[in-house]
């Protein structure tokens, strides 16, 4: 019964739409500008910097929150299980939001969130490094989530002697799991970026 209670409970966590609430308190559906995305990356080309970094806040927190929550309610019962379910949860809730119809963000912040509660922070560095770097060079958002994500299961593999301990298999499934969310969610932007159509971060869409 307690691994059905975080599923659910950590589901609603992420399921919370920051960037749909953020852009409503401003008066505007941030689904009907831009890309259509609810996400901090489209809140920042709609609305600016400061509401962009507010949402990627909160949808980090959300990642964090849920891990957290996940290993305090398994009281013992298989905590890096429980952390794992947890912010797997968080991140599907984030993506599909029952509150908009199952339509939600793209997950990069959240599972950000979530890494910071499960991994060390040398394998949330390395992917954060990747990101910067594919973005400043290519100026793709998108492209710079798509390669971060999977740069995380080979971060895992490879600093096998900072996660080398009962867990490191859970782990290790764990990280291919949030890196096939990431793509997955993601196609579309593959798609434009194989025929030359995505656009770079500060043009106008």
């Amino acid at each position: 019964m307690i691994w059905l209670f975080v599923i659910i409970l950590c589901y609603l966590i992420g399921s919370f739409p920051s960037g749909y609430l953020v852009g409503k308190s401003q008066g505007i559906d941030i689904r009907q500008h831009g890309s259509g995305n609810i996400g901090a990356t489209n809140v920042v080309r709609v609305m600016g910097k400061k509401w962009g970094y507010l949402v990627f806040f909160c949808d980090a927190l959300k990642g964090f929150i849920s891990v957290k929550v996940g290993v305090w309610l398994a009281a013992g019962a298989g905590l890096t299980l429980a952390g794992v379910l947890a912010g797997i949860c968080c991140i599907i809730g984030h993506n599909y939001t029952v509150w908009l119809r199952f339509k939600g963000g793209k997950g990069i912040a959240t599972s950000i969130g979530v890494l910071l509660a499960m991994v060390p922070i040398v394998i949330v560095l390395i992917v954060l490094v990747v990101w910067l770097v594919v973005f400043f060079v290519c100026k793709y958002v998108s492209l710079a989530s798509i390669c971060a994500a999977l740069s995380l299961p080979v971060a895992v593999l490879t600093l096998f002697p900072l996660v080398a301990h009962g867990n490191y298999w859970v782990l290790l499934v764990f990280s291919v799991i949030v890196a096939a969310l990431a793509v997955w969610r993601h196609r579309s932007n593959i798609d434009r970026l194989l025929h030359g159509k995505e656009n770079r971060f500060g043009t106008k869409r």
